[in-house]
């Protein structure tokens, strides 16, 4: 378990403060495996279930079983008694445009989409672009076999959650704007301008998004995207006022 506490990174300023307990959960990307072993991680640090699930998106894609992901999400009680929050990623944002529209196939294709297709039993086209006609095919299948309670489920994630002085968002902001004054292009997206910037936010912003061999806490961030689909080491941020610290698969 890796641990950092805000108390020291905050010099000069008081802590930032959070109502209850957070746990917030980086990117899973198909990996059903590490999501269960991060439940009894996170189960065991918090036997009484007082604490709050905050999801920071990324769910699907790359790992090989995107569809089972979102099952655990919707039916593990250790997620249902934490009052669980689930805000979208890049990836579903993706998969939903895709849904409505097959132009979005070979994007989608390009950064993990066939894994999630074939996890739910749809092929994807040959080769890494595929040709329109075949793109539109595996929309429609799709669009038949993907289940009522996984598209709701889709339809329903946020795009940030406010806790007090934390912001949560996949992504991360652009700096020049007020935090709720923004996007999808920019909670979704953002990378190297929100990162590169060394400004303090009005919120410490937690997000995932953007794979670290570590996980980070400091003045301006909490970086809990551990590239999990790739290290197997999915990571939350354990945060309340006292600070932050780390459990890791």
């Amino acid at each position: 378990m890796i641990i950092s506490s805000l108390r020291q990174i905050f010099r000069g300023r008081a802590p930032a403060s959070i109502p209850g307990v957070v746990y917030a959960i980086g990117d899973i990307h198909g990996r059903r495996d590490l999501l269960l072993a991060l439940l009894e991680k996170i189960a065991a640090d918090d036997p009484h279930a007082a604490s709050d699930l905050i999801f920071l998106g990324d769910y699907i894609d790359r790992g090989p079983d995107s569809a089972g992901v979102i099952d655990v999400l919707l039916s593990d009680p250790r997620i249902a008694a934490r009052r669980p929050v689930f805000l979208k990623g890049n990836h579903e944002a993706t998969l939903l445009a895709f849904m409505e529209d097959a132009e979005h196939g070979p994007a989608w294709n390009r950064f993990g989409g066939a894994d999630t297709l074939v996890s739910y039993e749809v092929r994807p086209p040959r080769g890494v672009a595929g040709d329109p006609a075949a793109w539109e095919g595996v929309r429609s299948q799709l669009n038949n076999v993907l289940p009522a309670a996984h598209l709701q489920f889709l339809n329903g994630l946020v795009l940030f959650e406010e806790r007090g002085d934390y912001f949560f968002v996949h992504a991360g902001i652009d700096p020049n704007r007020p935090v709720k004054a923004q996007g999808e292009a920019e909670y979704l997206w953002i990378r190297d301008e929100f990162l590169q910037d060394e400004r303090r936010f009005s919120h410490v912003i937690v997000h995932g998004h953007t794979p670290e061999p570590e996980p980070v806490a400091n003045r301006r961030r909490v970086g809990t995207d551990t590239g999990a689909y790739a290290s197997g080491r999915l990571t939350a941020a354990r945060i309340d006022s006292a600070g932050v610290r780390f459990l890791s698969t």
